[in-house]
């Protein structure tokens, strides 16, 4: 397992309990650098980022959750689920450090993992939406490429 993906891992897992529990976020974390799955400093370092970006950006990412989230409350999904469309939606949104690709993949395989059989689709349809409308929003990036004079030289 990479360390981002155990990062990620612990994320869900800080995410989760903070929704259900409303543990603190400075107790989660003092909890979470206790365990001893999370080994190397760069697990918990990038763990730290996402989670505490993750609650502080929560306003900001519901938003865009429920926007695409047609016909789904926040409150009616299933609460893995909607910790896993939070910490991939502070990546695609907040972060941006890895590839939408990557962050979707990621998710999909969470929710394969810690959730319903059909948690992969739903979590797959939500992130993809907002890649798309993400990917609209977006000015497209200047390419590197050598410029001519206007008589082609």
């Amino acid at each position: 397992m990479t360390n981002r993906r155990r990062s990620r891992e612990l994320c869900l897992q800080s995410l989760y309990l903070s929704d259900l529990t409303k543990l603190s976020p400075e107790k989660l974390l003092v909890i979470t650098q206790q365990d001893p799955a999370r080994h190397e400093d760069k697990v918990f370092d990038f763990y730290k980022k996402l989670f505490m970006t993750s609650i502080t950006g929560m306003e900001k990412i519901d938003g865009v959750i429920c926007g695409m989230a047609r016909n789904w409350d926040l409150d009616r999904m299933a609460a893995v689920d909607r910790a896993i469309l939070r910490l991939a939606v502070c990546e695609m949104v907040i972060l941006k450090e890895a590839p939408i690709a990557v962050i979707i993949d990621e998710a999909i395989e969470l929710a394969k993992m810690y959730s319903t059989d059909n948690s992969g689709k739903f979590v797959n349809g939500v992130l993809d939406s907002i890649a798309k409308a993400s990917a609209v929003k977006q000015k497209p990036r200047a390419t590197k490429t050598s410029k001519k004079n206007n008589d082609g030289k």
